[in-house]
This record gives C-alpha cells, sequence and structure tokens, in this order.
C-alpha cells in the first residue's frame, strides 16, 4: 500500500449514476461525524505527529479538510450560478503551514465541517441531474471540471485523509 493514497487514487469514471452521486452525498455528509470518531482517543500531542515522514500532521489534516472543503463548496456555488466559471487555485501546502493550521484545536475545524457539509449536503440534494453536468474552469490543471467529477472527488477526499489519520492511529498507544 502506498501511504500516500490509502485508499488509492481518485479515478473519475465518467458520468456517474443517481445512485453513485447518493452514495457520495452520504459521505460528504458523514465526513464530520467519520472524522471525529477517527480522532477520538488521541492526545494533543498525538494530533502533532504526522501520517508519514515529510507529512502533513493530524491537526494539519483536519485543518486541511476545512479550507478544501470550503473551496470546493464555494466552487459548487459558483458553477451553479456563473457560466464555466474560472476558479482561484490556493497554495494548500502553504496554507497547512499557517499558525491556525498548526497550533488551533481541531475541534475548531471539525465544527467548521459539520456546519459547512450540513449546507454542502442540501444543496448537493438540491440539484438536478443537469446541474451536476455544469463545470467550471480550473486554471491549474487547465481543464474544466463537472460538478458530478468534484463530488466524487470530494467524497474520496474525505475518506482519503480519514484513511490518514486511521492508519495512524493504528500505529499509535491510545
Amino acid at each position: 500500500m502506498d501511504i500516500r493514497y490509502p485508499i488509492g487514487k481518485y479515478n473519475y469514471a465518467g458520468i456517474s449514476s443517481s445512485a453513485q452521486k447518493s452514495e457520495w452525498i452520504n459521505d460528504i455528509s458523514q465526513l464530520p461525524m467519520k472524522l471525529h470518531e477517527a480522532i477520538e482517543g488521541l492526545s494533543e500531542d498525538q494530533l502533532d505527529i504526522a501520517y508519514r515522514e515529510g507529512g502533513w500532521t493530524i491537526r494539519q489534516v483536519i485543518h486541511h479538510l476545512a479550507d478544501s472543503h470550503m473551496n470546493s463548496y464555494t466552487r459548487f456555488k459558483l458553477a451553479l450560478t456563473e457560466d464555466t466559471p474560472t476558479i482561484k487555485p490556493y497554495y494548500e501546502d502553504r496554507w497547512a503551514e499557517l499558525e491556525d493550521s498548526l497550533r488551533t484545536d481541531v475541534k475548531i475545524s471539525i465544527l467548521l465541517l459539520e456546519a459547512l457539509h450540513h449546507r454542502w449536503a442540501i444543496l448537493l440534494r438540491s440539484m438536478e441531474e443537469v446541474d451536476y453536468l455544469r463545470q467550471f474552469y480550473h486554471p491549474e490543471s487547465q481543464k474544466k471540471v463537472s460538478l458530478d467529477e468534484n463530488l466524487g472527488f470530494y467524497a474520496w477526499h474525505g475518506k482519503h485523509h480519514i484513511a490518514h489519520i486511521t492508519t495512524l492511529r493504528d500505529k499509535l498507544v491510545i
């Protein structure tokens, strides 16, 4: 297993079925609870252990989830209200080195994710099939990304980082 991708890399297979979208929306909806379960019982010191050599600490991963998912939620809203908007990429590695990612209590980002994912799930469940075909332009990859693809990616993204945490957690003495 490649510890960088404990559940494998994301692979978008093309336009998803309604059942697949429903599963992905449930994954998004359940992420805050799964994250809370993944860190239950970990000490503050353990939250500051990197999940792999050269990787982020559990604390940074949790704050990254909040940062990344806020950006994705905004991208959904932009794509639903504009014609193929160009999104603003950000340097996630630099964000992870800012003080709020290094020192802030992880409960703050988990609370943020609970509220964000609650609203995001409401938005996702309100969308029609045709809405998932709407796109935004990502200047970094220089490609158009459909909301269908982005939904799948962020369902995967949450599970991907939960697996980073649980893989490390399984190695720690709690």
